[in-house]
Order: structure tokens, then C-alpha cells, then sequence
């Protein structure tokens, strides 16, 4: 029977490496290896999961099912073996705490870089590793213990997630000057329905709320263009390729003198509510739990 012990690191490295070109050859070439150091790893690790992890193909290697399970695994051992390795090189420089903190693109673009710095200009011997991910993301990070810290929006669920408000925001409608609708002060959704929109990528909780707003007004939101950012939205309404919703801090001058307006959106649930939680407040370091206080007061700010 197989043992952990036979598993080094350096073999999976390799492994991943291989998976990744789909060659030894190109493996051997990137490792500054020999092709016959390589193929001997490979068979290593082969008999130490009693399982054949590549085909041999004649322009290459392919994952067989096994392997491409080794493959996630590898790539989850390294990336936690990297991480405790950066965290004692901190130690050792004299951070005294490492928190691990995930942040919607919301958080981010609005809030988190001030109260960032706030933090740290009082607590410089705290690192923090901040990441922007999309918020279901977010809470399954925080359910896990992947994550210390997560802030996310108020429509996606956070069962079993202590969490406390960070803050509030405010959904405008974004258009381009010559646009119908920025002759108006402020419009209810629903009558914006008729035109193309620019949204975020599928997964994202912002374009979550608009589709469901549009489900309960019995409409379909037309959306023409997708994309991964703030910014990119408002570079694609720039060029009247739709137009779109975001936060209202997000919104900066630069954007507005670009030829863009903003329109005030009346309905309820553009205003929203961003959450900051952790899986359990009594289980976080005492730098953590500082961060966490420190954030959760910011509602009034």
C-alpha cells in the first residue's frame, strides 16, 4: 500500500509542470532536467499511487483521469507548502501576523484601500494577503478556513459565516451623455430594461441582483457585453456599447469627464449592504481579530 512519504515535493512540482506543457521533453527543458530524471519521477509517482497518471502520446503526454485528480491535489500541496514558506520568511523579517483576506470587487474599488492603509500605518508588523474574488467565492473561502477575513455582498447566502455590516453603498445607473436616459435625474430600473447592457462576468453578485431584479419585473435584462471589471465596463459604455450599473464611489470624475453620466437609480435594492465575515471570530489570530474589529467599525466612516 502507498504512503505518503512517497511523495516529495519536488516530484509534484514536476508533475505539475508536465501536465502543464502536455510534454516531458518541454518539462525536462523548464527543470533543467534530463528527459530519463524525469520519466523516472513520473514512474515514481505512478507506482507510488498505484495508478497510471499520463498517456504517452506521439506528440506527447496526456492526464489520464488519475492524474488529472493528483493534478489538483499537487497544486493545492504546493500553493499551501509556498504560503507557510512565505509566512516564516515574514516571521523572520519581524511581521508578527499573516492574515489572509478576500474582498469582492466592490470592497475593493471603493473601501478596502484606505482602510487598508489606515491599518497598517498602525500595525505595521501586520502582513495582509488581500485577493479580489467574486463573492459565493468569497463565503465558500471563508466556510472552509482557506481565508481568514472574507467581505462580500448581502445577496449572496453566508450560512454558518459570523458577520458583521463594513459598509454601505449605493448602485447608479452609468450612460453615455448622448444616451436617452441622461436627460433624466434618476430612473426606476425597469424603465431602463429596453436598452443593452454592459455587465460583470457570470458569477459575479452585482450582476446577480440586476437579473433578479429583472426576473421580479417580469423582463429580461439584455445583456450585450460581459466583462471581468469596473473599469472595463465603463470603457465599453464609453464606446456606446450598452450601458450599466455600479457602485456610486466607483463612479470618479475621470469617468464622468470621459463623456459619461450617472443617473440615480430609485429603486430599494440599490442599496446595498457589503458583509465582513470569518468562520469563527473566537479561532482568529489576535492580528486577524484586530483587522476584523478594525473593519467592521468602518460602517460609520
Amino acid at each position: 500500500m502507498s504512503s505518503y512519504f512517497h511523495y516529495d515535493l519536488h516530484s509534484l512540482r514536476l508533475f505539475i509542470v508536465v501536465a502543464e506543457f502536455g510534454s516531458l521533453t518541454k518539462a525536462a527543458e523548464r527543470m533543467n532536467l534530463t528527459l530519463g530524471a524525469v520519466s523516472k519521477r513520473i514512474a515514481d509517482l505512478e507506482r507510488s499511487t498505484g495508478c497510471a497518471l499520463l498517456l504517452r502520446q506521439p506528440r506527447g503526454v496526456e492526464l489520464t483521469g488519475a492524474g488529472k485528480g493528483l493534478l489538483v491535489h499537487a497544486r493545492q500541496v504546493v500553493e499551501r507548502v509556498n504560503r507557510m514558506a512565505n509566512e516564516m520568511s515574514d516571521y523572520a523579517v519581524g511581521v508578527r501576523g499573516h492574515v489572509r483576506m478576500w474582498a469582492n470587487t466592490s470592497a475593493i474599488v471603493q473601501f478596502l484601500p484606505r482602510d487598508v492603509r489606515t491599518f497598517l500605518t498602525d500595525n505595521p508588523s501586520v502582513k495582509i494577503s488581500l485577493e479580489e474574488r467574486l463573492s459565493g467565492d468569497i463565503v465558500a473561502a471563508v466556510k472552509s478556513g482557506d481565508v481568514d477575513i472574507g467581505i462580500f455582498a448581502d445577496n449572496v447566502p453566508a450560512p454558518g459565516i459570523e458577520k458583521v455590516v463594513y459598509r454601505r453603498d449605493k448602485l447608479v445607473l452609468l450612460v453615455p451623455n448622448d444616451h436617452p436616459l441622461a436627460l433624466l435625474e434618476s430612473v426606476a430600473f425597469v424603465d431602463t430594461l429596453d436598452f443593452e447592457y454592459v455587465g460583470l462576468n457570470e458569477g459575479s453578485s452585482l450582476l446577480a441582483r440586476l437579473l433578479a431584479a429583472a426576473f421580479s419585473a417580469e423582463r429580461t435584462l439584455n445583456v450585450r457585453i460581459q466583462v471581468s471589471s469596473f473599469d472595463g465596463i465603463c470603457r465599453m459604455i464609453e464606446q456606446g456599447l450598452g450601458i450599466g450599473v455600479l457602485p456610486e464611489a466607483a463612479v470618479r470624475n475621470e469617468i464622468l469627464a470621459s463623456g459619461l453620466r450617472q443617473v440615480q437609480l430609485v429603486d430599494d435594492w440599490a442599496d446595498r449592504t457589503l458583509f465582513i465575515g470569518t468562520r469563527s471570530l473566537d479561532d482568529l489570530s489576535p492580528e486577524a481579530t484586530r483587522l476584523f474589529n478594525f473593519m467592521a467599525g468602518r460602517s460609520d466612516a
